[in-house]
Order: C-alpha cells, then sequence, then structure tokens
C-alpha cells in the first residue's frame, strides 16, 4: 500500500513492535554477552520497518538472526 503513488488522505502504518522485540529478544537469549548481537538485531529490524512505513522494503537475506522469520502465528486472535 506504502508503494502506491500519490498523496494519501492518512499515513498507512502497522504496529511492528513485535517485529522488534522478537528478533532482539532472540537474539539475547537472556545472556549478557549476546547484548551487542540483540542490539544490531534491533537496529536491522528498525530500518526495515522504517522501509516498510515508507513502502520503499526490500527483503534483505542479511537481516538479523530471527529477524528475517515469520512471525505468523494461524488461527491468531487479538
Amino acid at each position: 500500500m506504502n508503494k502506491l503513488k500519490g498523496k494519501k488522505p492518512w499515513s498507512l502504518t502497522f504496529s511492528y513492535g513485535r517485529t522488534l522485540q522478537q528478533s532482539t529478544l532472540k537474539a539475547w537469549a537472556g545472556k549478557e554477552e549476546n547484548i551487542p548481537k540483540a542490539q544490531a538485531a534491533l537496529l536491522t529490524r528498525c530500518k526495515a520497518n522504517s522501509q516498510a512505513t515508507l513502502g520503499t522494503y526490500k527483503c534483505d537475506a542479511n537481516l538479523a538472526e530471527g529477524a528475517s522469520e515469520s512471525l505468523h502465528v494461524k488461527d491468531y486472535k487479538y
């Protein structure tokens, strides 16, 4: 949707909190020595989410660990 040209009457966004948390927590795994790895995962995902909001995101096979995994949960109810 964000790739469509032209002025839109509203900003189309999505809550990216879950994707930010999932890849960061997976990289960290509760271990002190993984903090730099978790920070890198968070930064990578923040950049990807920013690009998605602007409609410029292109899937990157080099995403940090956990960032490229699907978070889809079949029949999940919000």
